[in-house]
């Protein structure tokens, strides 16, 4: 029965008395940690009216993951969108992709992640040292591409406090599901008490994943238990030094990506078949520097520049009745990209506290393979998205002024988006199986027009101190975002995606208008946190499918594959969210139990769902501790999703179980020895956020044993 009113569960939860809910971690107040990515540079999770979530400190590790969407998997408003085990991509309130900004510390992640499901976000999480995710609209500090939410991974690499001493951290794990083995080591090499040197080295390297039951939705025969062709490995390392002096300081970086993951699929043995694969590499080059001071009127000045070099091959292992046959690259993608941030926080005039600032984005993505901008005529499918130059330049500022109430808070950014579509040399073309409006093929012409959108958002919001401990939050945010390359220029078969994508170069750019409402209490024994939010979006691009002239599902000629159109309509999300914490039991072993829970919701305003939205998912935690042993156990229900789009399955719910143990000697400072076990119930679960769902189920039962050490500083 609980299923079937999955709204009225969620605010019966929310509301109730019990449900104000848990602790964190007893070294982090994270309440008081600075979000880094807050151009104010000084402000708490408290003091921001947008609904942000920090993760630092025990709470981090606990989270820690192979990819960034598995650490935020779980959090009030936020899922995975997964594609195997090699991909997690944050989804925030029902948007992915190209809407959610990747930033790494404070920058763009410079990736593809947005132009393909398929595709990975170039972020190492084991580097992470605090994780912000902004949750809505964040287009007025960071531009189109933040349309439904920022994640910043900040890690410590140009951060201008440092020890006397070296310091060596470091992170070792081996999962018994699939083999998988994880490793950090950190160094921190102070060379003056001016100046310091880090360098970090991280990889991971496992086989294929064990599952519960047959890997494909459907499937009768065959292998079970496994999920075919999921390895995974990776390797990174980063480098960087940092000067800082009385008049603030500078910082270079250098870093590097490696990373070759599979797409899960099966082989039946008969004719010809294909596994894919991707391999994934990053070069990042970077700047920062902080001046205090710099001129009259202004406290702060903050400059941050990135070059990013991005490679990226899709790559196939053809097989001919089930025996290897040879290996294709099939698609080629290269990224070149530079960011460019500069801030200027001005000393208060009158009671108003705020920054100006400029960016300046400048982005060349090229394509090769077969088909990819050659020029090789009609009839090959083979092309993805052409190639294209795109450069965005922003104009922000951020106000705010404290009241008798609270505070409010006034912003404004303008941005223009130029992107330069470049010529195929010839028309390009999609052979259909059957007729769709009276023809049998899809045509794109070999030169499109460069288009140039200029983009207007506004922001309003307040937060009103009920008493001490309470809060309440207003925000009412118009943005703007301009469509993707892919959304403008895809034109045929994405291989690894499963997908022939169909862009359309005359979309227009989206406007959203969201409000939220907010309450809070972040004091005493029970502390919450509960949303609501409603956002309509004029001239949504989203995904669809077509029927040919028989009424059945279009497809290209001589694929299985799933024909996507780009399309655009007005659309409505609309959604809660809570987080709660209560401190049960106090004394020697103390007891405190969260509740969470979100829920979000898609629609056409012609009627109909929107694809891949997030199921409403309900959670409930224990956290307790004796001596220096840690506990903690976790049940989390994902609800069945059956809101779905046309030509969209409904997709079953699941149950998800975890459990953490950390022991924490007390004859080795700095030194934790871990277990964790995820999904224990070893469930058969489909994210319904996946392209993939069909092809590849969560991974199944998984326990790992790590140590975790931090020595010096």
């Amino acid at each position: 029965m609980y299923a079937k009113k999955p709204l009225a569960l969620l605010v019966a939860a929310a509301l109730s008395p019990v449900a104000f809910s848990v602790t964190a971690d007893e070294n982090v107040d994270f309440q008081r940690l600075i979000v880094t990515s807050d151009p104010l540079g000084n402000r708490t999770a408290d003091e921001i009216v947008q609904p942000v979530t920090v993760l630092a400190g025990d709470e981090l590790d606990q989270r820690r993951a192979g990819t960034l969407g598995e650490v935020l998997e779980g959090l009030p408003g936020v899922t995975n969108a997964d594609f195997g085990p090699g991909v997690g991509r944050p989804v925030i309130r029902g948007l992915q992709g190209s809407r959610i900004q990747m930033l790494e510390d404070g920058l763009s992640t410079a990736d593809i992640s947005g132009e393909g499901a398929d595709h990975m976000v170039a972020i190492d999480p084991a580097r992470a040292d605090q994780i912000e995710v902004f949750r809505g609209p964040s287009t007025l500090l960071y531009g189109s591409g933040a349309a439904g939410g920022v994640v910043n991974v900040r890690s410590n690499r140009f951060s201008p406090e440092f020890g006397e001493s070296a310091r060596v951290e470091g992170d070792l794990s081996y999962g018994f599901n699939g083999h998988d083995r994880q490793g950090r080591l950190g160094l921190e090499l102070p060379a003056t008490s001016n100046l310091v040197f880090r360098a970090d080295l991280s990889g991971r390297k496992s086989s294929d994943f064990d599952i519960k039951g047959y890997q494909e939705r459907g499937q009768r025969d065959g292998r079970r238990n496994k999920l075919n062709n999921s390895e995974i490995e990776n390797n990174s390392h980063a480098f960087s030094s940092v000067f800082t002096d009385t008049w603030g300081f500078v910082g270079l970086g250098y870093s590097y990506y490696d990373s070759k993951y599979e797409i899960p699929d099966i082989l039946t043995g008969e004719g010809d078949e294909e596994l894919e694969f991707i391999r994934a590499k990053q070069d990042r080059f970077d700047l920062r520097s902080e001046f205090n001071n710099p001129f009259a009127g202004f406290e702060t000045a903050r400059l941050k520049i990135a070059h990013t070099r991005y490679r990226q091959k899709e790559i196939a292992n053809e097989f001919e009745d089930g025996v290897f046959d040879e290996r294709e690259v099939e698609a080629e993608f290269r990224n070149r990209e530079s960011d460019l941030r500069f801030e200027l926080v001005h000393n208060p005039i009158g009671m108003w506290q705020g920054v100006i600032g400029l960016q300046f984005n400048d982005r060349e993505f090229r394509s090769e393979g077969e088909g990819h901008g050659h020029g090789h005529g009609h009839g090959d499918d083979g092309f993805y998205v052409r190639n294209n130059d795109t450069r965005t330049w922003g104009l922000f500022v951020l106000e705010e002024r404290p009241t008798d109430f609270g505070r409010i808070e006034l912003a404004a950014r303008l941005e223009q988006v130029r992107s330069n579509p470049k010529s195929l040399g010839d028309e390009r073309d999609i052979h259909l199986e059957t007729d769709f409006m009276g023809d049998d093929e899809l045509e794109q012409d070999a030169s499109l027009s460069n288009r140039r959108f200029t983009a207007l958002s506004l922001s309003a919001g307040t937060i009103i101190d009920v008493d001490h401990a309470h809060h309440l939050r207003f925000a009412l945010t118009r943005s703007q975002r301009a469509p993707s390359p892919e959304q403008l220029y895809a034109f045929g078969r994405h291989a690894a995606a499963g997908t022939v994508e169909v862009g359309d170069p005359r979309l227009k750019k989206e406007t959203y208008t969201n409000f939220e409402v907010g309450f809070d209490r972040h004091q005493g024994m029970f502390r919450y946190d509960l949303t609501a939010f409603f956002n309509h979006a004029k001239d949504f691009i989203y995904p669809a499918s077509r029927l040919d002239d028989n009424g059945d599902l279009l497809r290209a000629e001589d694929s299985d594959d799933q024909l996507v159109f780009n399309e655009q309509a007005n659309a409505r999300f609309y959604g809660l969210e809570f987080a709660a914490v209560a401190d049960v039991i106090e004394g020697p072993m103390p007891v405190s139990l969260r509740f969470s829970g979100d829920y979000v919701r898609g629609k056409l305003n012609s009627g109909g769902d929107l694809p891949r939205i997030s199921p409403m998912r309900l959670g409930f935690g224990v956290d307790t501790r004796y001596q220096n042993v840690k506990l903690s156990l976790d049940y989390q229900r994902v609800f069945k999703q059956s809101k779905t789009a046309d030509l969209e399955d409904n997709t079953s719910g699941y149950n998800l179980v975890s459990a953490d143990v950390v022991w924490s000697p007390q004859q080795m400072s700095g030194t934790h020895f871990y277990l964790k076990g995820r999904n224990l119930l070893n469930e058969d679960g489909r994210r319904h956020t996946s392209f993939r769902k069909d092809d590849a189920p969560i991974i199944g039962r998984a326990i790992f044993a790590g140590v975790r050490f931090d020595f010096g500083g």
